[in-house]
């Protein structure tokens, strides 16, 4: 009589489980890329479970509502970063410049050069219709963001690299090359030829030279020069 062969072990859904904890990462990846493709208004939940590979009834499981998923997206990509950047701003030992310079450097490669650069735009574009998620953008990314870039300002202040500004505005004006990359990256750049190109680096540069010319303490040898 043959022997009893031992029985094979079971076989672990290793495989499936980690689908399943990768799947919240999966569907935000998913709703990043079609809501900055068609915007809020036009991207069904339909749509971003198909693209993720899963059913509807799966995505509704992690998110109960596109403005839930929305917000998710947001908080993957940008705020819920700010901790993070607040730290690098902390221990940041350069001059006012230097960290004006990795503000702007630093977005554009973290942000900016990405696909979560389109929220802003979609932000935009879509605010009117949809108030309830202006006023979460407002409140999770504009105001900790502004709070971020006024630190630096108020850094260079206090140690007499920048002069005396209205810090409120001079936060906007830090920001709008910001903006004006996002609205480029995802309107003209995709449509235009090369005319219409141009080198986000080179343009960071640029406006940073503006930005310091601006800020920093006036040389008073050239505040009345000889006639």
């Amino acid at each position: 009589m043959p022997l009893a062969k031992n029985p094979a072990p079971p076989v672990r859904p290793v495989r499936r489980a980690r689908r399943k904890e990768a799947r919240p990462a999966e569907l935000l990846a998913a709703a990043l890329d079609l809501f900055v493709e068609k915007g809020f208004a036009a991207t069904h939940v339909e749509e971003v479970a198909r693209r993720a590979g899963v059913s509807k009834g799966t995505l509704f499981l992690y998110f109960p509502s596109k403005e839930e998923l929305f917000k998710a997206v947001v908080r993957e990509n940008i705020s819920g970063r700010f901790a993070e950047w607040s730290d690098e701003i902390e221990r940041f030992e350069g001059s006012a410049r230097d960290m004006l310079r990795e503000c702007l450097f630093q977005w554009w490669e973290r942000i900016g050069s990405t696909q979560a650069s389109g929220i802003p735009k979609l932000i935009m574009s879509e605010a009117q219709n949809f108030p309830e998620l202006a006023n979460f953008y407002q409140q999770e990314v504009m105001q900790p963001g502004n709070a971020l870039i006024e630190r630096i300002l108020k850094r260079g202040v206090a140690r007499g690299e920048f002069r005396p500004m209205n810090l409120t505005y001079a936060v906007y004006l830090v920001l709008a090359p910001m903006l004006f990359l996002t609205l480029w990256k995802h309107s003209l750049a995709l449509s235009c030829g090369n005319q219409a190109q141009l080198d986000p680096h080179e343009y960071l540069a640029a406006q940073l030279d503006m930005l310091t010319l601006g800020f920093c303490q006036p040389n008073p040898s050239l505040e009345h020069p000889l006639p």
